[in-house]
């Protein structure tokens, strides 16, 4: 009982060994990752900044500076204790309180991610399938609804999925082979050797994953039943050129997020979890700005007003 209360200890400390095996690549992966990270910033500066300066802003404009912001918050919660963990050679530590704190906010901004890509697919649905009503429907107050209700279930899920994980008894080493306090790195200190560690994990995963995934796919079934009784080619190649960003992302986080969390506690793999946390955490937001800025007209349209202005 001791060991236990005392692996619970709020002022312990944990050892994030980052990429303590790759010593000779330090350097290099520093350089890579801070480059990437200020190009991340720019990108998602430069869209929230040109959105805020529009006068009249569309849902998708709207939603999309809010995915903006959530993909600004989510790097500077992730990356600059990475870029830590390549400068200290023996890893870098991070406090109890600490690492839940980061669990906490990048469950909750991804989770928000999650819940905000439902509310995008709805628009989307509205737009095509009740194009005379898009307007009435997806009013400001609406938008400015689900804005909220996506940062609050966000929050919520995570919130209990972060308390559920660090009541755990950390009877092994505090030493997280990450380069964060992901859920799965975590989990793997408890000294449980049952599942029901799993199960907060399991029920965030459902609500934050499987649902808002559901609800997306059942938004584009009727989409494409709608574009069947579209008879002009080119109209129904207009329509879906409006949900391709959208689907990339939703492919790129939904596929990423699954393969991370979606699995048991015995076939985690520390290095193969680092390599994919690294294109979650650090690639997705780099492409999520270009995406839309390549293939949304109205972000094209936008980001060309500010540039003139400037």
């Amino acid at each position: 009982m001791e060991r236990e209360n005392k692996s619970i200890d709020p002022t312990m400390e944990f050892l994030l060994l980052g990429f303590s095996e790759l010593l000779c690549l330090r350097v290099l992966l520093f350089l890579i990752f801070l480059i990437v990270h200020l190009v991340t910033l720019a990108g998602n500066v430069m869209i929230f900044m040109a959105v805020v300066m529009e006068p009249s802003r569309p849902p998708m404009l709207f939603f999309l500076c809010q995915l903006s912001v959530i993909e600004l918050c989510y790097t500077l919660v992730i990356v600059p204790k990475a870029l830590l963990s390549l400068i200290v050679v023996d890893g870098s530590t991070i406090s109890f309180i600490g690492c839940a704190a980061q669990m906490h906010l990048f469950v909750a901004l991804g989770g928000a991610e999650c819940f905000l890509l439902v509310a995008m697919s709805y628009d989307r649905y509205v737009a095509i399938c009740q194009p005379l009503h898009y307007v009435a429907v997806m009013s400001e107050g609406l938008c400015l609804r689900l804005a909220v209700a996506c940062c609050l279930g966000g929050f919520a899920v995570a919130l209990g999925l972060t308390v559920a994980v660090f009541r755990l008894p950390f009877c092994q080493s505090h030493r997280i082979n990450h380069f964060f306090c992901d859920v799965p790195a975590v989990l793997h200190l408890a000294c449980t050797q049952s599942y029901t560690p799993e199960l907060p994990l399991l029920a965030a995963c459902v609500l934050l994953l499987l649902l808002p995934f559901l609800l997306i796919l059942t938004s584009y079934v009727c989409i494409a039943t709608a574009l069947l009784h579209v008879t002009s080619s080119a109209g129904r190649g207009k329509a879906l050129s409006t949900c391709i960003s959208h689907l990339a992302i939703t492919l790129m986080h939904y596929g990423c997020a699954t393969f991370m969390y979606i699995r048991p506690k015995s076939s985690y793999s520390p290095a193969r979890d680092k390599m994919v946390s690294l294109v979650y955490t650090n690639i997705t937001p780099l492409l999520y700005p270009l995406i839309y800025s390549l293939r949304n007209k109205e972000i094209r349209g936008v980001l060309r007003k500010m540039l003139r202005r400037k």
